[in-house]
């Protein structure tokens, strides 16, 4: 493995590091006892605080762990079999747990009442789903949560801040069907109008777009392997292709071609107050995607990409992308270390070592870090040293939690 250098900030970050060790094997073990996998919602009156209380959700081989955010304490061990995924629910509180029913509603038991008072409870895997045949991906963006299942082809569509109240049922929520099942995406913009990618089980083509009374008005097939979604400032719409990406403002698809024959673009990493969309990158047809070298930056407002390669020897994976509280651009590198880049030139800024280095997956389920930038803090899993991190981005402070199994999937709710 390649050596890499401390930057001099770095080293002063690394020397600087606040380790908390949370919650141990025996104790989680004992929070399981008294834990519920199935329920309604738990009791409001646990406890308060003042300020909302960040809530993170980890799934392991044979459950979830959720853990406070601030003291990486472990508050709920939760038994849940097979390859789980997590995504945040849009509503500050829950968190949507892909199986194989569907999209299972876990209440992280944290939550802010409508006077402004933080409450927390016991973590609850609930009994409701949102019923989908090969649950896949999910979309928060203007107050709406959008499920896409890639068995059926079906979005579902709901007022993310209704899930605060569904205890004993599902929100109301509406099912736009595909023409076909695939592997897609979808997103609702805040007039009403539906983007949804076009496909079947054997090839993905392209967007199209629905009016607010669900009719077609434009599409585009020039997207080949669609992959992901990202809006960024104006709400303008960015896709990823194998060529390239597809860009929608106001009513326009434009396509932007990858610099290389073979170009793919698969997820988007934005912020809806930059015009800079940054997308994982990979110029060779032959590599399964899982160490890659290069970002694909789109600038939404002047329809053009341009490739950014990390610093020699450093490679990622779609789980190591994130945007900084100033837009800036944060990639967890198989070095170990937090690389911050301008958000408009793509160079390097600062680098702060976390982790020891570590090896691509072999396959994409398999267990590796993962990075999420919530609040200004960078939270870092570390399966090899079963623990995770927050980093203060403004600090360098770093803060370490063990963890009773091996992380993979991580989600943050804000409370």
């Amino acid at each position: 493995m390649q050596q890499h250098h401390r930057s001099p900030l770095a080293s002063r970050l690394k020397r600087g590091r606040v380790p908390f060790l949370a919650v141990g094997t025996a104790a989680a073990l004992l929070l399981t006892g008294c834990s519920t996998a199935s329920g309604s919602a738990p009791d409001p009156s646990a406890s308060t605080s003042a300020d909302p209380q960040s809530r993170i959700t980890l799934t392991y081989d044979g459950g979830l762990l959720v853990l406070d955010a601030a003291s990486l304490e472990v508050v709920g061990d939760l038994p849940l079999d097979g390859f789980n995924r997590v995504n945040a629910a849009g509503d500050g509180r829950h968190v949507l747990v892909t199986t194989t029913k569907g999209f299972q509603v876990l209440d992280t038991g944290t939550w802010t009442d409508e006077d402004g008072t933080s409450k927390q409870a016991d973590p609850v895997l609930t009994d409701l789903v949102f019923p989908a045949d090969t649950a896949g991906h999910v979309v928060r963006h203007a107050d709406k949560t959008i499920l896409f299942a890639d068995g059926s082809g079906d979005t579902t569509i709901f007022d993310s801040a209704d899930l605060l109240e569904a205890t004993d049922e599902l929100p109301e929520t509406e099912t736009i069907p595909s023409e076909a099942a695939h592997h897609g995406v979808a997103i609702e913009l805040e007039d009403g109008t539906v983007l949804s990618t076009i496909g079947t089980p054997d090839a993905r083509t392209g967007v199209r777009v629905l009016d607010d009374s669900r009719t077609e008005i434009a599409r585009n097939e020039q997207c080949p392997s669609v992959h992901g979604e990202g809006t960024v400032k104006d709400e303008v719409v960015v896709f990823g292709c194998s060529d390239g990406v597809l860009v929608y403002d106001s009513g326009v698809f434009t396509k932007i071609q990858a610099p290389d024959a073979y170009g793919r673009t698969g997820n988007q990493y934005v912020s809806e107050t930059s015009s800079i969309a940054v997308g994982d990158y990979n110029s060779d047809p032959d590599a399964e995607g899982y160490d890659l070298r290069q970002l694909a930056f789109t600038d939404a407002v002047a329809k053009t990409t341009k490739i950014v390669d990390l610093p020699e020897g450093v490679g990622y994976t779609w789980r190591d992308v994130a945007r900084g509280p100033n837009d800036e651009v944060i990639v967890l590198g198989n070095d170990g270390s937090l690389h911050i880049l301008d958000e408009q030139t793509g160079a390097v800024t600062d680098t702060i070592e976390v982790i020891d280095a570590w090896e691509p997956p072999a396959e994409w389920q398999d267990a590796h870090p993962a990075l999420v930038v919530q609040d200004g803090v960078a939270y870092v899993t570390d399966p090899a040293t079963t623990s995770i991190h927050a980093v203060d981005l403004a600090s360098g402070d770093i803060t370490t939690g063990e963890l009773p199994g091996v992380p993979n999937e991580i989600a943050v709710v804000t409370g």
